[in-house]
């Protein structure tokens, strides 16, 4: 079989590659010429671990084809994947633009029978709808039909999660659909759930609301242990042991940002407000992420009275490591508040500081290396665990900074550490650890409140 993939964002552009390196035929299309270009060198347009030499690969196998002319690419495909994005309309429900748009394509392009498969998440319903738009579109008299073939990789780790899934979900209505795309996951050797495509729809939000409402109880229960003088992290070990609750998710932090959880809670959230039902659980979730952002500015306010004309050092500036994706990052909205409160920001990130500077082109200084980015500053801030920052010598803040106050919403240290470098350290969920207070060292030494 022929495959083409539209797209090559996160979803489409692995898919494809996944695809080509169990043995498919695969072509993959998209409207950027200059992605296009880049990918036929060999260069992958966005930055995943092992993703530039499997692009390489099977590109030189005759495996992996790229092109902007969609109208070839689609007119010979046996099976076509949607994988483009569907970001977040302002009143929060999903865009299905690039979805209709690539629809369209489709439909005035193929002329043989075709299986239309939509990888990219969707509300639900929507592969009921793209079925019926293609099919009042076709130029030609053929067969078609949409499957519902929903992702779960995580940036950082899409291949991995891609080549061995935990499972593959298809949604479909026939049986033809069904063999189709049993056949092309057969090379994976993973379980294959089968349902219908609504129900295959509704499983990508619910996994990935769940996950997210994890990550904001945690958060939410952290902000608890802050007020009451306990220990987030002997909370969740507590908790962990529970095999009804597991370890994954209990990281406490400023909040869940990317490409995924922040427009999938957003979309669940309306399209059950449309249908007349209201999502209490995901709606708090929302609300206690929004917050949860602001909570380092929040714990830092306490100890300056302003941030006008300090020098701040932000260390880490993607939504997570692993990734340079800043969408929905949790840097963006505190750097551009710091900004806006004259604050003199300086900003350190193995590889996201590239986008970042499209966004704050001459607003921020941009540093090669943490000590740059440390070197005489009055407040650090932590957004993002890169191993790179994790793996900073404690004493580096005491021995750069002005004073060493120190605020990590990933808690990267263990406050032992923290006092005895001699460093004030601010975490999530934990106990503060002040050496000194804003101005000089405390005459009583290592104090802890």
């Amino acid at each position: 079989m022929n495959i083409t993939v539209a797209g090559t964002g996160y979803v489409g552009l692995v898919t494809g590659v996944c695809f080509a390196e169990v043995g498919h035929q695969v072509t993959c299309v998209d409207q950027s010429q200059e992605k296009i270009v880049l990918l036929n060198l060999g260069i992958s347009p966005i930055y995943e671990p092992e993703l530039d030499g499997l692009i390489k690969k099977n590109s030189n196998a005759g495996k992996l084809a790229f092109t902007t002319d969609y109208e070839q690419a689609y007119a010979q495909s046996d099976v076509i994947f949607i994988g483009v994005g569907t970001p977040e309309n302002e009143d929060g429900s999903a865009n299905l633009n690039y979805v209709f748009q690539v629809a369209k394509q489709i439909a005035e392009s193929i002329t043989r029978d075709c299986l239309i498969v939509i990888k990219s998440t969707v509300p639900i319903g929507t592969n009921d709808r793209v079925e019926t738009y293609i099919k009042n579109h076709l130029k030609h008299k053929v067969a078609v039909e949409v499957a519902s073939n929903p992702e779960f990789l995580a940036q950082g780790s899409a291949i991995k999660d891609t080549l061995h899934a935990s499972r593959i979900v298809i949604g479909v209505e026939s049986e033809r659909a069904k063999d189709i795309l049993t056949s092309i996951y057969e090379p994976f050797k993973q379980p294959i759930l089968t349902m219908n495509r609504r129900s295959a729809e509704m499983v990508k939000y619910a996994s990935n609301d769940f996950l997210a409402l994890k990550i904001s109880f945690v958060n939410d229960i952290a902000n608890l242990c802050e007020a009451v003088g306990a220990n987030i992290e002997d909370v969740t070990s507590g908790m962990s042991y529970d095999g009804r609750i597991g370890k994954k998710f209990l990281n406490p932090g400023i909040g869940y940002g990317g490409s995924c959880f922040p427009k999938d809670t957003k979309a669940l959230h309306w399209l059950a407000e449309e249908e007349g039902y209201v999502l209490r659980t995901v709606k708090a979730a929302i609300e206690v992420n929004e917050k949860q952002k602001f909570k380092l500015i929040s714990k830092a306010r306490n100890e300056f009275s302003s941030f006008h004309g300090l020098k701040v050092a932000v260390l880490g500036l993607t939504f997570k490591p692993g990734t340079d994706d800043l969408r929905e990052a949790p840097s963006i909205p505190n750097v551009r508040l710091l900004l806006n409160e004259g604050a003199r920001v300086h900003v350190y990130d193995p590889v996201g500081a590239e986008n970042f500077e499209k966004l704050f082109p001459t607003e921020v200084v941009y540093e090669k290396i943490p000590d740059k980015a440390l070197e005489g500053a009055d407040i650090c801030f932590i957004f993002t665990e890169w191993e790179e920052i994790k793996a900073i010598d404690l004493t580096l803040f005491k021995e750069k900074m002005k004073e060493p106050f120190v605020f990590d919403g990933r808690n990267c240290f263990p406050l032992e550490e923290a006092r005895t470098a001699g460093v004030n350290y601010f975490s999530i969920g934990r106990p503060d650890v002040k050496v000194m207070e804003v101005g000089g060292r405390d005459g009583d030494g290592f104090l802890v409140s």
